[in-house]
């Protein structure tokens, strides 16, 4: 006779639902919203995602910050992360494009060295995430560089901690013009894109995702969704280019 106390022990006890704590590039609140949802009803682990400029994710990382995954703009501050051996498995993820937005409805232009940004700003201001240290900022700061556009407008860019933020400021028409992802210009109302920026005028724009060290199997089986077939849908339908 099998006591019950065996037979209980003997019985296929379900997986207990973990948290997943990510800390991801703040143009990726859409789509990686929409996919950790999608996760959770499947999975019944709970994702919590802080959302921010890669370089300040990276930093606080380092200094230990609990995450479990990270989602980075800009391989340069993964590779941060990872010199201080914090990384136990990190893909290419995502790729983007850099566009010009507007406040309202504006004409498009094709962007190059002969662009009038100035006198299309009328003395208004320029949104950029920060353009030292923001992967956005940074992005858009060598493209106008590249194009020689930097110095007629640097002393009109307004900067702000991420790529959303700047957004922001061109939805509320604070600033006429804006340098953001192309993902980003559906995010807001009242954004018009205006033109987009040569790829070659920039490094780029590569998104890595890394499991971190301390990572349990709730952590690696949302590392492993975000590169599976229903993301990479979600990720496309977002506007994001999926890495092979």
């Amino acid at each position: 006779m099998i006591r019950p106390a065996l037979l209980l022990a003997m019985t296929a006890v379900p997986a207990m639902a973990g948290d997943v704590t990510v800390f991801a590039a703040a143009s990726l609140k859409n789509a990686l919203d929409e996919i950790a949802t999608g996760f959770t009803q499947d999975t019944g682990h709970q994702v919590r995602i802080s959302y921010a400029g890669s370089n300040a994710l990276a930093r606080q990382i380092i200094e230990g910050a609990p995450a479990d995954l990270f989602i980075s703009a800009s391989g340069e501050w993964m590779d941060e992360v990872e010199k201080a051996g914090l990384v136990r498995d990190r893909a290419d993820l995502l790729g983007n494009r850099l566009v010009l937005v507007a406040h309202g409805d504006v004409a498009p232009v094709t962007i190059s060295a002969d662009t009038d940004l100035a006198a299309m700003l009328d003395s208004g201001k320029l949104a950029m995430a920060l353009v030292d240290s923001v992967p956005a900022g940074q992005y858009g700061k060598a493209a106008l560089d590249s194009l020689g556009l930097w110095d007629e407008v640097r002393a009109d860019v307004a900067q702000s901690d991420n790529v959303r933020a700047a957004l922001a400021l061109v939805a509320t028409g604070e600033a006429p013009l804006g340098i953001v992802y192309a993902t980003d210009a559906t995010a807001e109302d009242d954004v018009t894109v205006v033109g987009e920026f040569p790829k070659g005028s920039h490094p780029p724009i590569t998104y890595p995702a890394a499991l971190l060290a301390g990572a349990d199997e709730a952590d690696r089986a949302f590392y492993d969704a975000l590169r599976g077939d229903a993301a990479d849908a979600i990720f496309a339908r977002h506007g994001f280019t999926v890495a092979d």
